[in-house]
């Protein structure tokens, strides 16, 4: 199984970014995925979560900033991140399942400057 986290870059606050999570080796459309994130010093955290039907659950602080969504055709989950903050800065990474994931890609870290 592999899940392959991109588009993490240095974007401004206020701006936006387009993370991806490729898998491969996984029933993909099949399977509950999600978007964690660690931010330096801190504990790792869910921030999106999606199952296979579909039913969506955000972290408090970046509703109606993030938006999750998923392309069953392309294998792909992807995490739209709109009006980001200083405080999204983090290391962001795809697992599945939502909960105790068995599955993590390697990660892609988000630099939100002031």
């Amino acid at each position: 199984v592999q899940l392959q986290a991109s588009g993490g870059g240095l974007v401004r606050a206020g701006g936006s970014l387009r993370l991806s999570c490729a898998a491969s080796g996984i029933s993909f459309s099949n399977s509950d995925l999600a978007w964690y994130r660690q931010a330096p010093g801190k504990q790792r955290e869910p921030v999106a979560t999606i199952t296979s039907g579909g039913t969506i659950w955000y972290l408090e602080s970046v509703k109606g900033r993030f938006t999750i969504s998923r392309d069953n055709a392309k294998n792909t989950m992807y995490l739209q991140m709109n009006s980001l903050k200083v405080e999204d800065t983090a290391v962001y990474s795809c697992a599945a399942p939502p909960i105790r994931p068995t599955y993590w890609g390697q990660g892609t870290l988000v630099t939100v400057s002031s």
